[in-house]
């Protein structure tokens, strides 16, 4: 029992911390070798498991359903439909970009080694009918068609590297190329190609392609979302940090968040400006979740071409919503698995309501990542 006494005292000795943004509270706890017998054992007090609230059942507004991409009321009149993943040229002959702000998920990544990097995005949307122009739509790469399939999305694209041919073969993989409409808006046709009304309905009539989820639908759901009621609070997460400013190292293009705490959303800007949505009222592209991964990448050619290694697991990143910034963890096991997000004590994080920006940092860019 003195031995006993004795680590106790030191436990509580050295059991003083600080709690706040960025540390939590850590338990100091005695080794199990400080019991001298089995009744002492048993005479501990269990310590009870800390439970979870339980969320009081929600009452779904009539015809409407939460989307699986954002957590918002849609109509469930799309609950089957698969989302489109559509590849957006980002040079910036190409702007204005149409639909992007009414995207549910923005991909963002680096989409050659050449011309400092440039990025390209690839928008997940699933209520595209709603959307009068989405582009402009470019080509794809090996990346895309390995994210893709993570949400059972149909690519939309215009070609690509012969990189892609072996991916275009995976029977998880379904795409559209080629097949959008031209608009007459002045440049190369290069960055005339657009998805307008009547364009997926053509490519659904042309091909096998189904509209709605199939067989490779995914099993679970890809994120985790806290209730609207109750936020998520990062302040308590390991690690935390306040962020109101998020400046990626995308040398070309200078992509850049700014939180807005009136939307409590973070604001894009790249080229030096707003980047606004000359389709949708004139609105800045907007979200209310942050997600950036860093991953190592490959350069396939002299020409520039290169694929992410976005199946990986343990890799860094951060989680950022609500003025708030947290480092996480992310795994990735194969094309057609989610992308799992991990807090520092190894729990899957939840994320809020409403739209996500997820950014492909590279390795030997990390560095430069500002967050503040």
């Amino acid at each position: 029992m003195r031995k006993r006494l004795l680590w106790i005292l030191l436990a509580l000795s050295l059991g003083i911390s600080t709690t706040g943004c960025g540390k939590k509270e850590e338990e100091v706890s005695a080794p199990a070798e400080e019991f001298s017998t089995e009744d002492e054992i048993l005479a501990e007090e269990p310590e009870e498991e800390p439970q979870e609230e339980e969320e009081e059942d929600e009452i779904a507004p009539d015809g409407m359903y939460r989307s699986e991409l954002t957590n918002e009321w849609i109509s469930v009149d799309l609950q089957e439909q698969r989302p489109i993943a559509v590849m957006v040229d980002n040079e910036k002959t190409a702007l204005p970009h149409y639909g992007l702000s009414q995207a549910d998920i923005v991909y963002e990544m680096m989409n050659s080694t050449l011309n400092d990097q440039i990025t390209r995005f690839m928008v997940l949307i699933k209520d595209y009918d709603s959307i009068d122009q989405i582009g402009s739509v470019r080509s794809v790469r090996p990346t895309n068609l390995m994210i893709a399939p993570e949400w059972n999305a149909i690519v939309c694209h215009d070609g690509g590297p012969f990189y892609i041919n072996t991916f275009l073969e995976k029977p998880y993989v379904d795409h559209f190329s080629g097949t959008f409409s031209r608009v007459n808006n002045g440049k190369a046709r290069e960055f005339t190609e657009y998805i307008l009304p009547g364009d997926m309905d053509k490519n659904f009539r042309n091909t096998s392609v189904s509209r709605e989820y199939n067989e490779y639908r995914p099993e679970e759901a890809h994120f985790r979302f806290a209730s609207e009621k109750k936020p998520v609070d990062l302040s308590g997460n390991i690690g935390c940090q306040d962020c109101t400013l998020v400046d990626l190292p995308f040398g070309h293009n200078g992509s850049q968040l700014d939180y807005d705490e009136a939307s409590g959303t973070y604001l894009y800007s790249e080229y030096g400006g707003e980047h606004r949505d000359p389709g949708n009222g004139n609105q800045q592209l907007a979200f209310k979740n942050v997600i950036l991964q860093r991953m190592e990448f490959n350069q396939l050619d002299d020409h520039g071409y290169m694929v992410w290694n976005c199946l990986d697991a343990g890799k860094d990143g951060y989680y950022i919503t609500n003025g708030k910034a947290i480092p996480i963890t992310w795994s990735k096991t194969t094309d057609q698995s989610r992308t799992i997000y991990y807090d520092m004590d190894g729990n899957e994080i939840k994320i809020n309501t409403g739209k996500t920006y997820i950014g492909f940092v590279a390795d030997n860019r990390w560095s430069e990542l500002v967050i503040q």
